[in-house]
């Protein structure tokens, strides 16, 4: 094998080590993406650069095709489709701005194509971000660890980058040592729910009783999170029977579910007590494709789900300011920035996982969330259906 190939090769396994290492779930193994910008550095043509983007985006996001398949009850190959289609934006913004300049020219190059992945509209795409790893590395930190974190990416990509891994390592090692996972906020509790797909689809009042006896099995004055999508359709009658079984607990709930009207619907989560209920907010980015699904409107078409790219980034929680996280939320950067932006006292993390099962997707959402929960060092409220 001539020595040129050999190299491409293992470039390109290296670069996929990296992405499904780094986000297998495991929120300590997140600073292993840091490597990434290495190999892409690496590269010498264009080419090059494109296998290892793509080796490092498909291996990170590998749960996709499967996930899809059990959303749809499909075969898989829709979801290699997705798969495909999803990486598409990293892609191409690692291949357009490579450069074969050596030096800072190349950093300058790769800090580009992260900004240009954190943020819409390439952002929408934005998973598997390096930058995630900021709270393993430097929990507490905050801006100054985002900073520290984009500086040591740059600095991967230069020949300081030997010297750029040693530190890293050294406060990986540091941070593994003395790592503590976030913890709800006293008084909240997230509630995790084995409902499967019948969540959010069995709408009947048995369900909703169901959901109201876990909530009233809490202490009282205990804010209780429940899953997106766990209350169905936001109707009247719901909030009436919420409210009425709620009086004389002290408990309030949030908990996920859908608004529809004649557009399409809104993904939200509503806050419920005994002195009546409110849309506390409104999902910034839904899933694109099954649910944000913009190309309706150009064909005159309704339907699918609105996105509030950047309104509410935090909701007010009795005397509390709280940054909301629903599902697919919690696998980009600018959501969490933005809310972070606005000072929140806890990170609030919602999902209805169970279209996951075989995969990694929940564990690779919560890595991130309990990630910037530190990064930030915020409490973590944590409510999943699977």
């Amino acid at each position: 094998m001539r020595p040129d190939l050999l190299r491409n090769v293992a470039l390109v396994a290296l670069s996929t080590s990296a992405g499904w290492i780094g986000w297998s779930g495991n929120v300590l193994l997140l600073p292993v993406a840091a490597a990434f910008p290495v190999f892409w550095s690496l590269t010498r043509t264009r080419l090059q650069a494109t296998a290892i983007s793509a080796a490092y985006f498909l291996a990170a996001s590998r749960g996709l095709p499967q996930g899809v398949a059990n959303f749809y009850s499909s075969d898989i190959w829709p979801g290699f489709l997705l798969w495909l289609i999803a990486s598409s934006a990293f892609v191409t913004i690692h291949s357009v701005l490579w450069t074969d300049r050596k030096g800072w020219q190349k950093s300058f190059r790769y800090m580009a194509a992260c900004g240009a992945m954190a943020v819409p509209p390439f952002g929408i795409l934005g998973w598997a971000h390096p930058i995630t790893a900021a709270g393993v590395l430097f929990p507490g930190w905050g801006w100054w660890g985002l900073s520290a974190m984009a500086a040591g990416l740059g600095v991967m990509t230069t020949r300081y980058r030997p010297a750029a891994a040693t530190a890293m390592i050294g406060f990986w090692l540091w941070s593994a040592a003395e790592w503590t996972t976030p913890i709800p906020p006293s008084p909240w509790m997230g509630v995790n729910l084995e409902m499967g797909a019948s969540l959010g689809r069995e709408v009947g009042l048995q369900r909703q009783q169901e959901l109201i006896d876990i909530a009233r099995a809490q202490p009282a004055g205990t804010t209780v999170v429940l899953p997106e999508s766990a209350l169905g359709f936001w109707t009247p009658t719901v909030s009436r029977v919420w409210q009425r079984s709620l009086t004389g607990t002290g408990i309030t709930v949030i908990a996920g579910a859908a608004i529809v009207d004649s557009q399409g619907y809104d993904n939200v989560l509503v806050k419920l007590s005994a002195d009546g209920s409110q849309v506390l907010y409104r999902e910034r980015m839904p899933v694109p494709g099954s649910m944000w699904q913009p190309w309706r409107g150009l064909t005159g078409e309704q339907g699918g789900a609105r996105a509030h790219f950047f309104a509410n980034p935090v909701v007010e929680v009795g005397t509390a300011k709280v940054a909301p996280l629903i599902c697919y939320e919690q696998l980009l950067v600018w959501p969490l920035l933005q809310s972070a932006f606005h000072r929140p006292e806890a990170i609030v993390a919602v999902g209805n996982g169970w279209w996951t099962a075989g995969t990694s997707i929940i564990d690779i959402q919560q890595a991130s969330s309990e990630a910037w929960a530190r990064l930030f060092d915020l409490p973590l409220v944590i409510s999943f259906n699977i």
